[in-house]
């Protein structure tokens, strides 16, 4: 059995295979970004699901394509808590840039970017990708995702610059008390993804002129550090994976037109592609 993972901060999509390339079954798990989890939270988050671990003996091959992916001691790490589970395994882990690149089914090069929990962006030559930037998380770097969203809706809401009816909205949906606002920041698990769901009431509230204004200066941002970093992308299209990208397609139409840049395909679950790659290669 081979298993196939597009792995997000905030959920984890699992396809099995069989030996022909049947599906097995499909799964979703919480999260695992080992530059935002713990080795236990991690092992937790795997173990705790009956599919994955009723099947753990017939597993052969893992291919995980994750956030947090980036560098060589995450994989490392993670790779570690996947053999201590899969002993019998093989295990390939590739940043999540590798699965939007292979879920575009293209040769041709492109700008391709990623727009959920977190953000991301590469160039792909239309054989490899290249970065410039390796992302710092979701504190400093991350514009435009789901988590930067909730960090504008929070401090607007406490400086008094969200619209009155909005702000009636936001705090019947929420608990804004600033104990459980900080609860969630800085002493639970994922505070990433806790200001992401947080974000969700700007993409349900978008038709408002005050969203609008939010969600364009965030896609701004993105398109000045992140796209814009490669000068080939004024001749190339941007694609765009990911949950904010999907419901933001419009904004993202509309923004990337401010800079004379082509908008190609936005995909919101790479993981059907790539399960069918992989099972044509059983």
């Amino acid at each position: 059995m081979i298993l196939v993972a597009d792995s997000g901060s905030t959920k984890t999509n699992w396809i099995a295979l069989k030996s022909g390339g049947e599906t097995f079954f499909k799964i979703d798990t919480p999260g695992l970004n080992p530059a935002v989890f713990s080795k236990e939270v991690l092992f937790e988050r795997i173990t705790s699901n009956k599919d994955l671990y009723n099947n753990k003996s017939k597993v052969e091959k893992i291919f995980f394509y994750g956030a947090g992916c980036g560098t060589q001691t995450a994989r490392n790490f993670l790779e570690t808590i996947f053999k201590s589970i899969f002993d019998k395994a093989e295990i390939e882990i590739h940043e999540d840039t590798i699965a939007a690149v292979k879920s575009l089914q293209t040769n041709d090069p492109g700008i391709v970017c990623i727009l959920g929990t977190g953000s991301n962006c590469s160039y792909y030559d239309g054989k490899n990708t290249h970065q410039k930037i390796i992302s710092l998380g979701y504190i400093i770097m991350d514009l435009a995702s789901g988590n930067y969203y909730g960090k504008q809706l929070l401090k607007q809401y406490y400086y008094n610059k969200m619209p009155h009816d909005l702000a009636e909205k936001f705090k019947k949906e929420y608990d804004l008390s600033p104990d459980d606002i900080k609860e969630n920041l800085y002493k639970r698990n994922n505070p990433n993804t806790y200001l992401a769901h947080i974000g969700r009431f700007l993409i349900e509230n978008k038709s408002s002129e005050y969203a609008q204004n939010i969600i364009k200066k965030g896609l701004r941002l993105f398109t000045e550090n992140q796209i814009l970093q490669f000068e080939e992308s004024k001749n190339i299209p941007i694609y765009f994976v990911g949950s904010i990208a999907h419901f933001l397609s419009d904004e993202i139409e509309e923004v990337l037109g401010e800079y004379n840049l082509k908008l190609g395909k936005i995909i919101r679950h790479p993981i059907i592609t790539l399960a069918q790659q992989h099972a044509s290669n059983i």
